[in-house]
């Protein structure tokens, strides 16, 4: 089962394909769509859209995982990030793939065995648990490896009924 985990940011969103075969998950590839800041938000939007088509062309995922839009201080940037998820929510459906969404205490628990972990322990984390060799910069990509696992987890978990 290959899965596309996807970090949404306003002007980074990571995203992280792995490979989940039993209890065993490797990084497939992963890397990071950068939007310039410039750019009004239809443009940004459709930056992110047709960034991620290219990844699905690239890796062929079976099926995506998205993390859940969480609530800053700031409401503005809450509905912009909203609306860069909605970008790569529809890209992944029009593309025939199921998307799961997981909330960031999900994904860092999974990964890290609590839901308050940092960014860093994340990325150690993901790191160690996919074999991943060399930096993951930005956080966003080593967040979205994260969700992927997660989704993995989760996904086999359902399936044992547990």
């Amino acid at each position: 089962m290959r899965i596309l985990g996807i970090d949404c940011g306003s002007r980074v969103t990571g995203y992280g394909v792995i490979e989940a075969e039993g209890r065993s998950r490797r990084s497939v590839g992963f890397g990071a769509i950068r939007i310039p800041a410039n750019k009004e938000l239809a443009e940004r939007l459709c930056l992110v859209a047709d960034g991620l088509d290219e990844v699905l062309k690239r890796f062929h995922p079976d099926e995506a995982a998205i993390e859940d839009v969480f609530t800053r201080k700031n409401p503005r940037s809450a509905f912009v990030l909203a609306h860069v998820r909605g970008a790569a929510m529809l890209s992944a459906a029009r593309a025939g793939l199921p998307v799961a969404s997981y909330t960031p205490a999900q994904v860092k628990s999974s990964v890290v065995g609590f839901g308050n972990a940092d960014k860093g322990q994340v990325r150690r984390m993901v790191k160690v648990l996919l074999g991943v060799q060399g930096e993951l910069k930005p956080l966003d990509i080593s967040d979205a490896l994260a969700v992927a696992y997660c989704h993995a987890n989760l996904r086999d978990a359902g399936r044992r009924g547990g």
